[in-house]
């Protein structure tokens, strides 16, 4: 299991260096990958639909709790066999969409590390391991939107969807540490047992808002919803898989797989249901404005992720079995209509619904891949689609009292606004008379019109067949959220009922809406007027607000020089450290404790003192250097007369050696520019001597206090037992602060490459001005 989450992860580091041998026929061999996933985690459906659930475990950072524990049950498996078999259609569709292009290793890499991620988030009960997956879905995902980094939309457009989804995710991050702390586990499963607990603690609610932020703004819910059209300037394969299969219902699975532990209260109903209900109802209305096919798309997408939201929030036996059907449901007619809609931009050259008709002509297998997409949408017979609407109007009207009413009226107008947007995308650009400019147009290489094809196809045969998936993915998937037996029979034909009865309004009333209204741009400029008021503007507006305020405070704290920034930490350090001695009693000074003063010590004093005063009255830059090591062979004298001669060969072997660096890089650089006038020196003089004394002050009281050998003693006695080592204070660097030591390394690691890729920057005459 472990090699089959990483599996995609490693695949995009071996890019680095073996990419270029991908660029061409190759490229397409890379599909081998997500196929092999695919047929690896199918082999776990009879038995997943058996009941049977998978954990595995294999350690990391037990110390910190962080393990790669995996949980395979009917929510994942639903989850991953969207992901890999997407993903497979999705990889062999972009080696001839992107056919030639100079990037297309790179391409590669970052889908497969996009790939990994949600696998690993999906099949994760490690919350904090959970976390991580889900941070890189963010970071590929930013890579893969801003993939055309040559335009500045995709660019800002990257930058967006990273701002919204990586804030979202720190927020998601407290919570689920939070989660972890009050359970004591970081595994979900474990959780289980806690649920009540945490239901009934003070801080659910707290928990409640950071899992919801990280959720809303992954699932692009509204007031988070605009960053999802935005991301539409990436390429269609990232559109495809990462906008509609994938990572959009990242936040809609962390909701399903925290509902046993969180979910069935008001405080978990009411925001979701709202927030869902608004979100679909919103989105499904601006979809019907757009006339860009991946405009429509965008907006229908966001639309169906407050299907889903709302389902969840409703939190009954029939909404869970609804929203598990309908995130099939989604990914299948979704998908097929993104690679559709790549495929009529690659061969006329636009995606505007006003000028495309008439294209089943020259495309007619992609004619019915959209024909059976759309009809899935719309919900019409015979289609997974049906079965989808059908159980949503099944859920709401299986809700208590008025709600009922209310919560299945707003289904069906969602639902009728999504017909027609469905249609828009998948039937108006092949219906009609073709227009001269695309007569030219043929059909593609056949990877591109097979898959959204094959995912029509698909829709219809499970539309015809729910037998198929029934018990094997949809029901262990909603036994797996409401972590309670469900056994639903999905079926074509319940009979003449209030649900069919609905189900033909939504197609009726969709039709009527597709044949009599037909897109243009006017709509598009009249929705324009109210811009002002939408949340990305409002966002964009904040953004501009808080760039003004930091440059006004930098303008003020920031004034370029040195000196001015030390002094201002300094007497902060001061006013807190002097503060903290006033406020913490009396200073006292038990001189008794004080160790006797030799006369060499008062010699080295003296020198230390005259070297210091030196360096700062020296106009030659020359001998401040001198003057200042020999202030720091000063200190080494001090370390000898105390017992401490690792430390004064340390401070002796550094202080030589920033010294001959210090000759070396400033000896021809110009004297000292005496810019600082008697008041500057004054004040600086005054703000050093009152820290010094503050230190002072501190050394002597920390001598007063009581001597606690607690902590060297186990140093001292477990050195060698626990780390081999017999220099205690190694031994305390490498191992005891092993992971502070590990970070400092990465500190520098980064330097390094910061200073290499200096020394290799080649910039032309036009870039040094």
């Amino acid at each position: 299991m472990l090699i089959a989450v990483l599996a995609g992860l490693i695949i995009s580091i071996l890019f680095i260096p073996l990419g270029k041998y991908f660029k061409g026929r190759l490229s397409v061999t890379i599909a081998l990958l997500p196929i092999g996933l695919f047929l690896y985690f199918l082999s776990f459906v009879p038995q997943i639909a058996d009941g049977k659930t998978f954990s595995f475990h294999y350690d990391w950072i037990p110390s910190l709790g962080v393990n790669f524990d995996f949980y395979l049950d009917g929510l994942a498996l639903l989850f991953v066999m969207l992901i890999t078999g997407i993903g497979s259609l999705v990889f062999l569709y972009a080696s001839p969409y992107l056919k030639g292009h100079k990037y297309l290793d790179r391409f590669y890499g970052y889908l497969s590390l996009f790939m990994a991620s949600m696998v690993g988030l999906v099949l994760s009960d490690n919350v904090l391991l959970l976390f991580i997956f889900w941070e890189l879905t963010s970071i590929s995902s930013f890579f893969l939107i801003g993939f055309n980094n040559e335009q500045a939309d995709s660019r800002k457009s990257a930058m967006i969807a990273l701002g919204i989804t990586g804030g979202g995710g720190f927020l998601l991050m407290a919570g689920l540490v939070l989660m972890g702390y009050l359970s004591g586990t970081y595994s979900i499963q474990a959780m289980l047992t806690s649920a009540a607990m945490l239901k009934g603690h003070a801080l659910y609610g707290l928990i409640l808002f950071f899992v919801f932020a990280g959720a809303f703004t992954k699932s692009a819910q509204f007031p988070f919803h605009f960053w999802l059209p935005g991301a539409m300037k990436a390429p269609t394969p990232v559109s495809a898989y990462l906008h509609s299969a994938t990572m959009v219902k990242a936040g809609v699975y962390i909701l399903a797989r925290l509902f046993p532990v969180l979910g069935g209260t008001d405080y978990w109903t009411y925001p979701l249901v709202i927030v869902g209900g608004f979100t679909m109802l919103y989105a499904a209305f601006h979809s019907i404005f757009r006339t860009d096919l991946k405009g429509v798309l965008a907006y229908s997408t966001i639309a169906a992720l407050g299907i889903l939201v709302f389902l969840i929030g409703i939190g009954t036996k029939e909404s869970l079995l609804a929203a598990s059907a309908f995130v099939l449901v989604h990914a299948l007619y979704k998908a097929a209509l993104f690679l559709m809609t790549g495929v009529i931009d690659h061969e006329t050259g636009t995606r505007d619904i006003t000028r495309l008709a008439g294209l089943r002509k020259v495309m007619m297998p992609l004619a019915i891949a959209g024909l059976l997409a759309a009809l899935s949408s719309a919900g019409l017979p015979s289609t997974f689609g049906f079965i989808g609407k059908d159980l949503i109007y099944e859920a709401t009207l299986h809700t208590q009292g008025i709600w009922s009413m209310v919560l299945t009226a707003l289904a069906l107008i969602t639902n009728v606004l999504l017909l027609y947007a469905g249609f828009l995308a998948g039937i108006k650009p092949f219906s009609g008379k073709l227009p001269e400019e695309y007569s030219h147009v043929h059909l593609p290489h056949w990877l591109m019109w097979a898959p959204p094809l094959l995912l029509g196809i698909l829709g219809l045969v499970f539309g015809c067949f729910p037998f198929l998936i029934d018990n094997s993915l949809v029901n262990p998937a909603a036994r797996a959220i409401a972590n309670a037996r469900i056994d639903a029979s999905l079926k074509l034909w319940h009979g003449f009922n209030i649900i069919l009865l609905l189900s033909g309004i939504t197609l009726f009333l969709g039709t009527l809406l597709y044949l009599f209204r037909k897109p243009t741009a006017k709509g598009m400029a009249e929705l324009a007027r109210f811009d002002r008021f939408s949340p990305q503007t409002i966002f964009a507006k904040s953004a501009l607000w808080t760039q003004q305020v930091a440059t006004w405070y930098s303008n003020i704290m920031l004034n370029g020089y040195l000196r001015v920034y030390l002094r201002r930490i300094i007497v902060f350090a001061v006013l807190l450290l002097g503060y903290k001695l006033i406020v913490g009693g009396h200073i006292y000074i038990d001189w008794s404790k004080v160790s006797s003063v030799d006369i060499y010590d008062v010699v080295v004093l003296g020198i230390l003192i005259g070297a210091i005063v030196l360096t700062v009255v020296t106009p030659s830059r020359l001998t401040a250097i001198v003057a200042m090591s020999v202030v720091g062979y000063c200190i080494c004298l001090f370390f000898v007369f105390y017992s401490a001669p690792d430390l004064a060969i340390t401070q002796f072997t550094i202080d030589t050696l920033t010294v001959v660096l210090f000759v070396l890089v400033l000896f021809r650089l110009p004297p000292f520019l005496n810019l600082a006038n008697k008041r500057a020196k004054t004040i600086d003089g005054i703000v050093a001597g009152s820290f010094g004394i503050v230190i002072s002050l501190i050394a002597l009281q920390v001598l007063n206090g009581p001597v606690n050998h607690e902590v060297s003693e186990f140093y001292g006695d477990n050195a060698y037992k626990l780390a081999k080592g017999k220099n205690v204070v190694n031994v305390i660097l490498v191992d005891f602060r092993g992971i502070d030591t590990m970070f400092e390394i990465v500190v520098l690691g980064i330097a390094a490459i910061g200073v290499y890729s200096l020394l290799k920057l080649r910039l032309k005459p036009s870039e040094k001005e």
